[in-house]
């Protein structure tokens, strides 16, 4: 049982343990005192947190042990994360770690204690197909608090592994099954955001932290991040920045900009330090290339599939039809033009709450001069 302290994990291994199921509870200092200060700790990993996972696995009489995975973290999702910004890209680390860490780094430690299976408090559900043999994903029965859209690239073996008790339950019932069973974070606030940003901080300060350079390669080094050029789509320069990776795609605010009318960022040139901007309506695009697919009732994709798509885990989703390209690439063409579709960023494809699979938004191809 992956525990990190909060009620979620703490209700799912309460869920198991009253089913009979054995467990052993870990959890994960993923990131230990941020810049070397004592009291500094990202949203999650502080002793306290430990503590509370502790409190209810004595309750619930299973063992629990603190696994030091820090560097396992930082190979498989800090490092890719300062690589994305810093290559104009929008990373999303939360998918990374659970395909990268907790159903892989985890699991290969679960089974060195002979447990088959990694638990966690997700909300999303996991099926059988009788038919294919195939372990589908689908939505939670929460709609707000769903969480498949970060599961879309975990493999059929992952997910044969994995175990979601949660995922037919709403927020407000695993509350109160908490307060029933009077465990201590019934009522604990959740984190919301990224849980290596430490409170008082934004993402921004964790790449100055890391030195993300901006540079010809767009890799991060150890200058910190590099000036450039604001151009138009034309190419002409209206601005200067200091660091491509301090933009996103869609960001309005923080240009330094004056203009007659609002401006955006619509590209990120990272190998020549460019920060494209335009107008509201030069954020929307009709279609895409996703990279890395990972599809999930089916081994490839054939033809042409309709499906609703999420291009960020915010994102309502929008009809699409999904084309395979070479390369286990595919084109989403939209039947309406979408904002801020930003490289990086997961692209997850459903048919209704059957989560079909995905793949990451490669860049655009829009250039200025």
């Amino acid at each position: 049982m992956a525990m990190s302290g909060g009620v979620d994990s703490s209700v799912a291994a309460l869920l198991l343990a009253e089913a009979g199921r054995p467990l052993v509870g870990f959890s994960m200092q993923l990131v230990d005192h941020l810049a070397g200060e004592a009291e500094r700790y990202g949203r999650c990993c502080s002793p306290d947190d430990f503590k509370d996972a502790r409190t209810v696995a004595d309750r619930l009489r299973f063992p629990h042990y603190v696994l030091d995975m820090q560097q396992e973290f930082e190979r498989e999702v800090l490092q890719s994360f300062a690589f994305d910004y810093g290559a104009g890209r929008t990373p999303s680390p939360c998918v990374r770690c659970n395909t990268y860490i907790k159903f892989d780094a985890l699991f290969a430690r679960a089974r060195a204690v002979g447990a088959e299976r990694v638990a966690t408090g997700h909300y999303a559900i996991l099926e059988h197909d009788v038919r294919s043999g195939r372990t589908r994903l689908r939505a939670a029965r929460d709609a707000v608090k769903d969480q498949s859209y970060f599961l879309f690239d975990l493999s059929e073996a992952q997910r044969r592994a994995a175990e979601f008790p949660l995922g037919r339950l709403t927020k407000d019932e695993v509350r109160e099954l908490a307060r029933t069973r009077a465990l201590p974070q019934a009522d604990k606030p959740e984190s919301m955001d990224l849980c290596f940003v430490a409170r008082h901080e934004t993402y921004r300060d964790v790449l100055d932290r890391l030195g993300v350079a901006c540079g010809a390669a767009g890799a991060p080094g150890s200058s910190g991040a590099e000036s450039g050029e604001i151009v138009d789509l034309e190419g002409r320069v209206v601005g200067h920045h200091r660091g491509v990776s301090h933009f996103t795609i869609g960001q309005r605010r923080g240009l330094g900009l004056a203009a007659d009318e609002p401006r955006y960022v619509v590209a990120l040139d990272a190998p020549r330090r460019r920060v494209v901007v335009g107008g509201e309506r030069d954020l929307l695009q009709d279609r895409c290339v996703i990279e890395r697919t990972r599809w999930i009732p089916f081994d490839e994709l054939r033809g042409a599939v309709r499906a609703r798509v999420r291009l960020r885990s915010t994102h309502e989703g929008a009809a699409a039809t999904i084309r395979a390209l070479p390369g286990g690439q595919a084109e989403l063409r939209f039947d309406q033009a979408q904002r801020a579709i930003a490289p990086g960023q997961a692209a997850v494809a459903y048919d209704g709450d059957l989560v079909l699979g995905g793949g990451w938004i490669a860049g655009r191809e829009r250039r200025p001069n």
